[in-house]
């Protein structure tokens, strides 16, 4: 059990550190763009860990920690993906380009460089509207993930639980924008990286070592749900059948969905805009590379151990000792381990929920007070108005956390980055890399690719058609297409969509498409 005096104290500690750093970010915010970019001159380890801290939350550790307990280490390819595609190739190759051009155009937003780059009013407030409608669904689900958690451990009230650390994050954003996320971010990846190896030490010591943890995980293949069997699942150190509708889930919605999806985070891309140059990109390169590797190397790992400590103390296998996938992690962490860790891990997901929240809540505010209202009549570049657009998306993303399914935390989040590969990369690498791009192919791939994803996403994908319900409602049924297309992630059709319209767009308007169209000419 958790002494409650001790984790009051820690807490208090803790948020007494994370409110100083958000006053600091305060004192040195001194216009509308020291707001959203932190004066371009950040240190390349604060942008490696606030990179690597913004990216994983609650989402990897509870959410795609319980999926894993379900379906197995297979989620290790995702692991690899990030480092190769979110950290490598995201650094050294995207990121030293949106640092160029972001500085020459002097945009301040991923939308705003998205405007300028193709010289389109359209881009920019589109990037801004998908933004504001498909973040609150990340959003609420890293709230869901922390809010789990805390009442899970402490008994207390859930809502409260959510609202109370979704509110202290919201405050120290509008008070310190970009910098202040920054600062805390760095504190907080600090100790996301030590209370995850820790847990890593702790669970194979418990479960007899790494050999011993290991084999006992390869021999409960024969304890695997009939209903998980007959999907594909062969255990949770082997790979699902090809092609069963878990092999699809797994490699099409997760490795696929958040591994080529990080590419095009807007949360992410605007780390980029804040290096004093691209050297210091580069250093930030190992810094991430290491991170990545702990925090979703570990959260894998330890998620599908945890099949072993319940199936030796419950005779059960996690999943079906707890149905919610998204409450196994928690259940885990009381359960196994010593109060003084369930202290340091509740700290833990606290700065991995409010590392994440804070970026969240600061790209949807500027989305709101500056792409969305940029051309209004007698708009001025305003701190003000990115703090009312922060309040207002703190409303909405916690009133549809309220409503949410469970064990929806892993889902939500692929959703959402799903979404972000298939309406922004095509156009925002088109970007990047044409000397002279053109508006019309990079609407063109905006608008099909975004989409492309959302039918597929109503009338296809069942895991959510069958939720949403519009397709039961229009046409009598879950789904337009049978399996496999029912399992097979929207991104997989959306992103090739976009990149097809895209080029089409361009080969037919290559003889008309004027010099100059956009904003500059960049060196490639």
């Amino acid at each position: 059990m958790v002494d409650t005096v001790v984790f009051g104290a820690v807490t208090a500690v803790y948020l007494a550190i994370v409110l100083f750093l958000g006053y600091l970010g305060y004192k040195k915010t001194k216009d509308a763009q020291d707001f959203m970019v932190a004066g371009r001159k950040v240190h390349p380890a604060l942008i490696a860990i606030s990179y690597g801290a913004t990216f994983i939350s609650t989402s990897a550790i509870v959410g795609f920690g319980g999926v894993a307990a379900q379906l197995g280490m297979g989620l290790i390819w995702l692991t690899v993906l990030n480092i190769g595609l979110g950290i490598f190739i995201a650094f050294v190759i995207f990121g030293k380009k949106t640092r160029q051009i972001g500085k020459m155009l002097g945009a301040v937003t991923f939308p705003d460089l998205m405007g300028k780059r193709f010289s389109s009013k359209f881009m920019q407030q589109a990037s801004g509207l998908i933004i504001l409608v498909g973040m609150p669904l990340y959003t609420s689900a890293v709230m869901i993930g922390g809010a789990q958690f805390i009442s899970s451990t402490l008994n207390l009230d859930y809502n409260m639980a959510l609202l109370a650390f979704a509110a202290v994050t919201m405050l120290y954003v509008i008070g310190g924008g970009l910098l202040a996320v920054i600062y805390t971010d760095a504190f907080q990846g600090a100790l996301m990286l030590i209370g995850m190896i820790v847990l890593l030490v702790f669970t194979y010591s418990m479960l007899g070592g790494f050999g011993a943890a290991n084999e006992a995980l390869t021999n409960l293949a024969g304890q695997v749900p009939a209903g998980l069997a007959a999907a594909g699942h062969n255990g949770w150190t082997a790979m699902p059948d090809l092609g069963s509708s878990i092999w699809y889930k797994m490699i099409t919605t997760i490795v696929l969905g958040v591994g080529i999806g990080v590419l095009a985070q807007p949360q992410l891309v605007v780390r980029f805009m804040t290096a004093k140059d691209g050297r210091a990109l580069n250093r930030a390169v190992p810094v991430g590379g290491i991170f990545i590797l702990a925090m979703t190397g570990i959260a894998f790992t330890v998620g599908a151990l945890t099949n072993v400590y319940f199936y030796q103390h419950f005779d059960k296998i996690a999943v079906v000792y707890q149905s919610n996938v998204d409450r196994i992690m928690p259940d885990f962490i009381n359960l196994a381990l010593p109060g003084w860790f369930v202290v340091l891990f509740m700290v833990t997901l606290l700065a991995a929920a409010m590392s994440t929240l804070s970026s969240q809540f600061h790209t949807m505010g500027t989305a709101f007070g500056h792409d969305l209202l940029k051309y209004t009549k007698g708009y001025r570049p305003s701190i003000n108005k990115n703090r009312v657009g922060i309040l207002v998306m703190f409303v909405i993303s916690v009133a549809l956390a309220y409503v949410m399914p469970g064990s929806i935390i892993a889902r939500a989040t692929a959703m959402f980055m799903g979404l972000c590969a298939s309406a922004f990369l095509p156009a925002f690498t088109y970007g990047l890399f044409s000397k002279n791009p053109s508006r019309k192919a990079a609407i063109a791939g905006l608008v099909t690719g975004a989409g492309a994803w959302f039918l597929w996403t109503v009338f296809v994908h069942e895991a959510e058609s069958s939720v949403l319900g519009v397709c039961k409602l229009l046409f009598g049924t879950n789904a337009l297409l049978g399996f496999p297309y029912t399992v097979i992630d929207p991104l997989v059709v959306a992103m090739p969509v976009s990149i097809v319209a895209l080029a089409v767009v361009w080969l037919f308007t290559r003889h008309t498409h004027e010099t100059g169209e956009a904003t500059e000419k960049v060196p490639v």
